[in-house]
């Protein structure tokens, strides 16, 4: 799928290009999820310049199912929700020794071993959220009923310099990833990046991309607006916080008002951009680092409450999948439905995925809890 076809007119770019700040309402409230943050690989068939998650053949690793579980068994502990499943996009040829690991460990692929890493989270009482990458319609359906949601980030519609390598990361992968997740009725988080060389039409058609395919499926739950940030290898500069504060108002002026906006509070100036629309601040760790930026850490969830305190708005805490979309049945007082429709005699959420939901088990009140406090 080429990015033209997700119906963009150029005028709808021009309008948003133009919107600053003080067009978009602050939002009403703050929300964030407790989750734990389980590298599965850093093994990744791209080289994007700018991230410092991916290592190289040779050196790259796969967790075993035996740390799997010692980190989620730790989440739980610590009270919290979500297992956020990260790894660099299916791994090629080239790294000999991951496809070793998963012979040893009994999988041919990567996806394969996700869902078992899925079901060792259910088991430990967090509900996986995986972002494994770019994936096909069969990668998906491996993995999509043992996650309560699923996401991959677009990053931008442009052609940039720091996606180039052997393998070039495009956007019309991204974009076909995210469709995919519609029409397989699977709530979605998405985001763009900010600063990887793409302009300020790029930033507006990848805020239009997205909010014309949560038009089609009603499927995207939030969207992330994220800053590059200097690491050990990209030297190419952040943005400043205007062009953030910017940005973020552009994508609250997109987006449909239930889809939620998170700007990273440990990559980001998160209290400065209250005003412009934001009303969640992702996923915070009180167990493990951030694998993907470790050069930031995580924000004590004092921090939040200080950032939701000078903004005068509630915080709340929130499962990986948004309350409106789950069944009527385990909300607790909780308005609204998707904007869209799920496939066809579908579910937003797979079976198993409710049935942990409601389960009589420690995790099953855990959920229930943070949905009734929304």
């Amino acid at each position: 799928m080429s990015v033209d076809a997700i119906d963009i007119q150029r005028g709808e770019v021009d309008e948003l290009v133009a919107v600053r700040p003080a067009d978009v309402d602050p939002a009403e409230h703050l929300s964030f999820a407790r989750n734990v943050f389980i590298p599965l690989t850093t093994a990744c068939r791209y080289t994007c310049t700018y991230c410092t998650y991916f290592d190289p053949p040779g050196e790259a690793s796969l967790l075993s199912p035996r740390d799997i579980r010692e980190i989620v068994r730790d989440g739980a502990d610590a009270g919290c929700t979500e297992a956020l499943f990260t790894f660099g996009d299916d791994p090629d040829g080239r790294y000999t020794q991951i496809y070793d690991q998963l012979a040893e460990y009994g999988h041919e692929t990567i996806h394969s071993y996700l869902a078992e890493a899925c079901e060792i989270a259910l088991d430990e009482g967090l509900l996986p959220h995986a972002n494994p990458g770019d994936q096909t319609r069969e990668q998906m359906q491996t993995v999509a009923h043992l996650n309560a949601s699923m996401g991959v980030m677009l990053e931008t519609t442009a052609d940039v310099a720091a996606h180039s390598g052997k393998r070039v990361k495009t956007p019309e992968q991204r974009i076909q990833t995210i469709e995919t997740a519609g029409e397989l009725g699977v709530p979605f988080t998405t985001g763009i990046l900010v600063g990887i060389g793409e302009d300020w039409r790029d930033r507006a058609e990848s805020l239009l991309v997205i909010r014309n395919l949560h038009e089609r499926y009603g499927h995207i739950q939030e969207v992330i607006v994220q800053p590059v940030v200097e690491n050990e290898r990209w030297r190419g500069g952040e943005p400043d916080l205007d062009t953030l504060r910017r940005t973020v108002a552009m994508a609250r002026d997109a987006l449909p008002e239930d889809v939620s906006l998170q700007v990273p509070p440990n990559l980001a100036p998160a209290g400065e951009v209250t005003d412009c629309g934001i009303d969640d601040l992702g996923g915070v760790s009180p167990v493990t680092d951030d694998h993907i930026n470790p050069d930031y850490k995580w924000p004590a969830l004092d921090h939040l409450e200080t950032i939701a305190e000078e903004a005068g708005v509630p915080l709340h805490e929130r499962l990986p999948v948004y309350e409106r979309y789950l069944p009527d049945d385990l909300r607790d007082g909780f308005a609204g439905t998707p904007a869209g429709t799920p496939r066809t005699g579908g579910s937003w959420i797979s079976e198993r995925i409710r049935d942990e939901l409601g389960a009589d088990t420690d995790a099953g009140r855990r959920y229930r809890a943070v949905i009734a406090d929304n």
